[in-house]
């Protein structure tokens, strides 16, 4: 058989230019589909409503929204404590359970004790110049950050509305809280 003869199979051989056309075409696709539009999403979901959890979810808010992140903390049960404007100025810390507090289980577990530990971690905090519950909400707050209050949560512990610092938004769902988990580049369960 003769090599200058074209057979079916060389109908299906692309050309050179073909060829680069169609790489030129995936690279720009390629380009598209990983292009930075500069916009990154956190979402945290709080769940704990001690003074030791209250900080966590704040800190890593307000954190990452002054690097421009837009981010959402989705708070429920204990952790909606954080939002509720008067709980949030009396959050425990709780000495039992705890490994790394100065205080063994066994007196832990006193009546009291609970008290102690947090007039402790107060003291530390005031003596730090830590920022209160309080004012890292705001700053959040001013930066941007949305705070959800978890709707289920507020019937369940018979909270109202108006109980929360202003700019909480309420009436939120699982379902919403799940979905801005799935738009976001980063998701942290605190």
């Amino acid at each position: 058989m003769s090599t200058d003869t074209p057979t079916a199979a060389d109908d299906d051989v692309p050309t050179r230019a073909e060829l680069a056309a169609r790489i030129e075409e995936l690279e720009e696709s390629l380009a598209e589909a990983t292009e930075d539009d500069g916009e990154r999403k956190m979402s945290i979901i709080a769940t704990k409503g001690t003074l030791d959890m209250a900080y966590p979810p704040l800190i890593l808010a307000s954190t990452a929204a002054a690097f421009g992140y837009e981010v959402t903390v989705f708070h429920t049960f204990w952790g909606l404590d954080i939002l509720h404007e008067e709980r949030s100025k009396d959050l425990k810390l709780s000495s039992v359970g705890n490994p790394n507090m100065p205080v063994p289980n066994v007196l832990g577990a006193l009546p009291g004790m609970d008290r102690m530990t947090t007039r402790m971690m107060a003291k530390k905090i005031d003596d730090n110049d830590t920022a209160t519950i309080e004012e890292l909400i705001e700053t959040s707050l001013d930066m941007g950050v949305e705070f959800q209050a978890c709707q289920m949560t507020i019937d369940l512990m018979d909270y109202d509305e108006d109980d929360f610092y202003d700019g909480v938004t309420t009436g939120v769902g699982a379902a919403t809280a799940i979905q801005d988990m799935a738009d976001s580049d980063i998701q942290l369960l605190v």
